[in-house]
């Protein structure tokens, strides 16, 4: 079961668009992603929960085989969720994952291997907090390959739960008993009203019942906030790019004699690497897409599908270009190019950038803050700076900027905005705005005469 349900107000800007889940990770939706990864370690029927604006889980996972689809109009919670799915399940044992997360297979394999040992109603993978805020997250302490209690939002803690559970019948008991609200929390501590499955296993463990902790020891991300995504995106790159044995190249493509490669070439049908550009480390590149006439590209860069990338552009290392994108003269990139977005000439973007979104000439964003510092962004309110990806810039999907936009470290703009020319931006851009530059010019007389004339 794939819950993907939530309303991921965290993820502004891009959560007014679209769902977490089916936000891109190397140009494949995160989700789809995820499926992809339990098939692997063995899954092969899915139930996927969504929400009313569930579409684009739908058009991700809608034409694979043995999925189904249950709409949770009202999101409740984890448990509510899993509850609303659990009619669609056969058999006495299922895997509940949450439906915004990126998972390597190995993690997926060793949860399945714990629990398939054991004679236990359920298992969780955790994952370590390494550096991260437990505050965060809803995290657990674990001994002996056991979860002994769950903590949400904690000052401090070692593990987090990842969002990925083996169960059989015996915990749904438990599961049909949430309370509503997750009491593990500090003193002092406020969780909202939601039926949040780790609740559910505090019961178990109220109770006696023992719970499996299997650690994640390979690619884990959990894609809670717009810093994630970039996150996400490279690590999946560097995982990707260890994993590769050599270069796959369809027939059709073709490779200029003239390129300077030095790394792997994935390249799809009729794709093109001309003369004069330079490949450091390993490039995905999409059907029919082409990278001509002295592109750079930094190590490990996925290109989509009916890409263009040309004429002395450079993207940065670890940067997911998406499908029937324009990143043309001039132009600089690091981060992620959602689906047909143009750089059309002489920019540079460090960050996100959504959907169908055009870059004015010049547009500039700014990556280091003149005190050296991180931009403080707020969440829902809440003060945090992203561990990484402070200073980089989040444009929401269906933008724009013109000519000369300037827009300052860590500021994030809303779907369906414009920056005008000219404009420095020192603060988030709410969605549906469009901000102009006052202009005030001074005329004076001049000509000949002012040199002696």
């Amino acid at each position: 079961m794939i819950l993907a349900a939530g309303s991921g107000s965290r993820m502004w800007p891009y959560s007014e668009t679209r769902p977490k889940g089916s936000l891109p990770i190397a140009n494949v939706p995160a989700v789809r992603r995820l499926v992809d990864a339990l098939r692997y370690a063995g899954c092969r029927r899915f139930v996927v929960v969504v929400g009313p604006d569930g579409g684009r889980i739908r058009q991700a996972l809608g034409a694979l085989p043995e999925v189904a689809f249950v709409t949770q109009q009202t999101p409740r919670g984890t448990a509510d969720a899993l509850l609303s799915a659990l009619p669609l399940v056969e058999g006495d044992h299922f895997l509940v994952a949450h439906g915004d997360l990126l998972v390597a297979p190995e993690n997926v394999q060793a949860l399945a291997r714990a629990y398939a040992a054991e004679d236990v109603p359920a298992a969780a993978l955790l994952a370590e907090l390494d550096g991260e805020a437990p505050r965060d997250w809803i995290c657990a302490e674990a001994s002996g390959g056991a979860l002994v209690r769950v903590l949400g939002h904690p000052r401090s803690g070692q593990y987090r739960l990842c969002g990925i559970y083996a169960f059989n019948r015996r915990a749904v008991p438990y599961i049909e008993r949430n309370p509503g609200i997750l009491e593990s929390v500090p003193v002092g501590g406020m969780p909202p009203l939601e039926a949040e499955l780790a609740a559910s296993l505090q019961l178990m463990l109220d109770e006696s019942l023992e719970v499996l902790a299997v650690p994640a020891t390979e690619l884990f991300v959990d894609l809670d906030k717009p810093w994630h995504l970039l996150e996400a995106n490279r690590r999946f790159l560097d995982y990707a790019a260890r994993k590769l044995q050599g270069d796959s190249i369809d027939p059709t493509a073709k490779i200029s004699d003239g390129a300077e490669i030095h790394g792997r070439v994935i390249a799809g049908k009729q794709s093109v690497i001309g003369p004069r550009c330079v490949i450091h480390g390993t490039v995905w590149l999409g059907d029919h897409s082409t990278i001509t006439n002295g592109v750079v590209l930094g190590p490990n860069v996925a290109v989509g599908d009916h890409t263009v990338l040309r004429n002395y552009c450079e993207i940065a290392g670890y940067t997911s270009i998406g499908h029937r994108c324009v990143v043309g003269h001039g132009a600089e990139m690091s981060g992620v190019l959602m689906d047909r977005a143009y750089l059309y000439h002489y920019c540079e973007m460090a960050g996100v950038v959504g959907t169908a979104t055009d870059i004015g000439a010049a547009t500039v964003c700014g990556t280091l803050r003149f005190d050296d510092g991180a931009t403080v962004h707020r969440i829902k309110g809440r003060p945090e700076i992203p561990p990484t990806g402070a200073n980089a810039t989040y444009i929401g999907e269906f933008c724009r900027t013109g000519v000369n936009a300037i827009i300052m470290p860590g500021c994030k703009i809303g779907p369906y905005s414009c920056v005008g020319p000219g404009v420095i931006l020192y603060e988030d851009l709410p969605s549906r705005t469009l901000v102009l530059a006052k202009q005030e010019l001074v005329r004076r007389p001049w000509g000949p005469e002012r040199y002696g004339w």
